[in-house]
């Protein structure tokens, strides 16, 4: 962990978020004692494509058909 001061942190903030993106954690101090810590964003999770099963499946037209009775009574305990 890397700490620098606040007038340090102002003239070398582009050394400072490379050395952040590289995994570095960074303190920022103020006459001595830490005020700030500077680190790195977690990525972005990738965006979720639509349609990317399209034509692998189909859903049959009954499948929102009441269960029959003997499939029921499994749920229900009867």
């Amino acid at each position: 962990m890397l700490t620098v001061n606040v007038h340090e942190a102002k003239t070398q903030l582009s050394r400072l978020l490379a050395a952040v993106e590289a995994g570095e954690e960074v303190v920022i101090a103020r006459s001595g004692r830490p005020v700030a810590r500077l680190v790195g964003l977690a990525p972005e999770a990738p965006r979720r494509r639509l349609g990317s099963l399209a034509g692998k499946y189909t859903v049959p037209d009954d499948f929102d058909d009441p269960l029959p009775d003997d499939v029921l009574a499994l749920f229900e305990a009867r």
